[in-house]
């Protein structure tokens, strides 16, 4: 286990024996492992290998506690695969064990029938709590967080505050911090758990907790949650409702899944795709698949459209000129480029926090410098090119210079504002990336080339 190939020639052995149905030895392979992420992993190849039926017949195989932890680690759709295969009697047990976030998680993905066979086997004070955390809306902090923490008391001193710690730490997602609450449940401070070892037995947490915390809204958008944890470096960060009161704790493993997530999407704008499902690339459906790139790509093809109508316009010019044509695709190619570093390099900045929308006349200009330097020193290029290499005379050397510097230019500035446009309209900076970028300068290449070729060729 010391290697990824190490790993892999397990997953090859396991896999070979059960398509020859010696489960019991593939059993062994996986306990001796007794990694349950790695074990995750494995299940996950003998799914795709060796077939759901295969997977689930190694999975009732695995000792309790270990097929517990492995189901916690599998995907989405893997989980639900092997609880439509197995009882409802196991469907409760393994969910009884389950960290609270992986329980909701989990609820959320089966059928309501399902869900309301479970919940009436629930005890009527968990039920309340499980309704309570379904019934947060998709993609805020109150979906992400779980009710398992250490809650202490103010008036507790530091040795019953270890003491009440000891009781609670099994079932609790995490004893590195703990919650200073008042009576009312409102959080009045946090607490480390190093800060009671080393304080005296009988201080009192209300001496010691920090009464200066961060804190988030139940109601609080999940990438803002993530942008928490990536500022300050919390483990954990409390969640309170808008009275304050503390209701649970959001943990940076659950943190992790959103930043992937969150990433996920703003490529898939960037690259022109809409919002895709949760699936893997190959688990996704052509049908999916389909939907999510087809509306973005009709939106690009129309706005080239008007590019060939300006194109169509100036018929009569390059039928006199035919060379310029030869120039067009060098051109928008630049200043789609172009436009493009420019809107990641802020779509990265604004995504880490590094770019705010008050930053946008600072971002104007320095895109103003740098897009006039490279220009001028793309536009010698080419003027040089044109002149000495392609010799196209003068007049067309200095057209496609100018077309490049204002082309550059253009490309540049818009690329950098869009993104901070966007976000100050509340819509995704990722939405005005890479496609986008390349048809408005598309459009603004071919009228700003076609215009000085005009102005300066006499045409």
């Amino acid at each position: 286990m010391e290697t990824e190939k190490t790993l892999l020639e397990y997953q090859d052995e396991v896999i070979k024996l059960m398509i020859d149905n010696k489960c019991i030895l593939a059993r062994d392979i996986l306990v001796e492992i007794n990694n349950a992420v790695d074990v995750a992993e494995i299940l996950e190849d003998v799914i795709q290998e060796a077939g759901i039926k295969e997977a689930v017949l190694l999975f009732r195989s695995l000792p309790k506690e270990l097929s517990v932890e492995v189901f916690s680690f599998l995907p989405v759709e893997d989980q639900l695969a092997i609880i439509n295969a197995i009882t409802e009697k196991e469907i409760t047990s393994i969910l009884e064990q389950l960290a609270f976030d992986d329980f909701i998680d989990v609820l959320e993905e089966l059928p309501a029938n399902l869900v309301d066979k479970i919940l009436e086997k629930t005890p009527k004070e968990k039920r309340h709590e499980i309704n309570t955390f379904l019934n947060y809306p998709d993609g805020v902090a109150g979906t992400l967080m779980t009710p398992e923490y250490i809650s202490l008391r103010k008036d507790m001193t530091a040795s019953e505050a270890l003491e009440y710690i000891k009781k609670e730490a099994y079932d609790s997602e995490t004893i590195y911090t703990c919650y200073v609450k008042d009576k009312g449940r409102k959080l009045v401070g946090i607490i480390s758990l190093r800060a009671l070892l080393v304080a005296k037995d009988e201080e009192v947490v209300e001496n010691i907790m920090q009464e200066d915390y961060i804190a988030v809204n139940v109601h609080q958008d999940q990438e803002e949650v993530s942008e928490v944890f990536k500022k300050y470096g919390y483990l954990a960060v409390p969640v309170v409702d808008n009275e304050g009161r503390l209701v649970g704790i959001i943990t940076v493993d659950d943190i992790f899944e959103v930043i992937e997530m969150e990433a996920t999407e703003d490529i898939e704008r960037m690259a022109g795709v809409l919002d895709s499902s949760k699936l893997e690339y190959l688990d996704a459906s052509v049908w999916t698949h389909f939907k999510s790139r087809l509306p973005w790509l009709i939106f690009l093809m129309v706005s080239y459209m008007f590019t060939g109508l300006i194109i169509n316009h100036f018929e009569d010019m390059l039928s006199k000129v035919l060379v310029l044509v030869s120039y067009m695709p060098l051109l928008m190619g630049t200043g789609g480029n172009s436009g493009s570093q420019a809107a990641t390099l802020v779509i990265r900045g604004i995504a880490t926090g590094d770019i705010e929308t008050r930053d946008a006349m600072k971002v104007l200009w320095k895109e103003l410098r740098i897009s006039i330097t490279i220009g001028i020193v793309l536009s010698g290029f080419n003027f040089l090119k044109v002149l000495l290499i392609d010799h196209r005379g003068f007049l067309i050397a200095l057209t496609i210079a100018v077309s490049m510097l204002c082309i550059v230019t253009f490309a540049k500035v818009v690329g950098s504002m869009l993104p901070l446009i966007a976000k100050k309209v509340k819509i995704d900076p990722a939405l005005m990336a890479n496609p986008m970028i390349a048809s408005i300068t598309d459009m603004f290449s071919v009228v700003t080339y076609f215009a000085l070729a005009t102005l300066i060729l006499g045409l």
